[in-house]
């Protein structure tokens, strides 16, 4: 890697703790840049509630156009008490996922020693498991509507729209990730077959017939939603990467999260491979704990190493791993719930920081 490598990246830090946690992310990557030998070039945006409420502008054209020209955006959170729920998720979040094609949501559920973990007898070699989610399609699609809204006859409609397209390219990416994972070098569909048959059935056929064409290495496993619930608080160590729609993949992965620690470790990416992709913590703008300095920034420093590892500066993410790692094994950092960490969200920063 050359020594004046550049990378542009759009930070938002959005709503609540978002630039709390934001600011933390950023400590540590600055700690791995200057080993790593690149740079990170930082354009702050201020996106979100506070200027929506100002001036009406959610996410205009103008800067939509400017997101598409950066290497990556790093997210902190987008919801704001003041304003009526799923306009900023809507025009917003979703907006920039569908604008941008990121069409894969990256979700590593790890859990790391010393994490209490809610799962009796199940330690860090049983949670170690990568949940690909399809991000652009599926009931998040916007397809559908209402008649006679209002009346007694009211009729609603959310269409759960899949592509044979949108699908496959998931699926690829998933087996891709798992033959680069090189870990069990298994994947698991997750759907609902025996009910909803016409979506999940273009799922079934392109899973297993991308699969006997391209992958015959990986070895293929389907489970319903609903058992995949039950083993991941069962069994969590049967999973290698997981391959799911986008609804299902909604509800999944925030289970993950809990079993590796809860939310505050847990970080995900929205991916194009070939266009910007976006990372960030999992876990919302707690508008509760604004300005305490009490939030626990782990989630939004393990969305920073995701961003490095994208970016092809995979020394400088496992540097920063190995610094959460540390943190978190040497018992200074007591919980990950808000207010208990024993450390205050700043304190954290600084800790992980000195240690990449």
């Amino acid at each position: 890697m050359a020594k004046d490598k550049r990378y542009r990246i759009a930070v938002l830090p959005g709503d609540g703790t978002g630039p709390e946690v934001v600011r933390e992310g950023l400590k540590v990557l600055e700690a791995a840049q200057a080993k790593g030998g690149f740079k990170l070039d930082l354009e702050h945006y201020d996106l979100g509630g506070e200027r929506y409420m100002k001036t009406g502008d959610i996410l205009p054209e103008s800067a939509l156009e400017e997101l598409r020209g950066f290497d990556a955006i790093y997210l902190g959170a987008i919801g704001h008490p003041d304003v009526q729920p799923g306009i900023l998720e809507k025009n917003l979040l979703l907006r920039l996922r569908f604008e941008l094609d990121q069409y894969i949501n990256l979700r590593p559920v790890k859990l790391y020693a010393g994490v209490d973990c809610p799962l009796k007898d199940k330690g860090p070699d049983d949670i170690d498991f990568v949940v690909i989610r399809e991000n652009t399609e599926g009931l998040y699609s916007g397809m559908g509507g209402f008649q006679y809204k209002g009346t007694p006859q009211e009729v609603s409609t959310q269409i759960h729209m899949t592509t044979r397209f949108g699908a496959e390219r998931a699926i690829r990416y998933a087996f891709d990730l798992t033959r680069k994972r090189n870990k069990d070098k298994q994947l698991h569909l997750v759907g609902k077959t025996n009910v909803l048959t016409f979506v999940h059935d273009t799922w079934w056929r392109a899973f297993n017939e991308v699969g006997e064409a391209d992958y015959k290495d990986i070895r293929r496993e389907y489970a319903h939603v609903d058992a995949t619930c039950m083993w991941f608080v069962k069994n969590p160590e049967w999973f290698d990467v997981i391959v799911v729609e986008n609804m299902f993949g909604d509800v999944i992965t925030d289970l993950g999260a809990m079993i590796q620690g809860g939310m505050g470790i847990a970080a995900g990416g929205n991916i194009n491979p070939k266009g910007v992709s976006m990372f960030e913590p999992i876990g919302g703008s707690a508008p509760k704990y604004t300005n305490q300095n009490v939030i626990c920034p782990l989630a939004a420093i393990e969305a920073g190493r995701m961003m490095l590892e994208h970016l092809g500066e995979e020394k400088a993410a496992a540097s920063v791993q190995a610094a959460v790692e540390k943190s978190l094994a040497s018992g200074k950092i007591k919980s990950l719930s808000a207010g208990k960490m024993g450390m205050s969200t700043s304190e954290v920063g600084d800790y992980v920081a000195g240690l990449v």
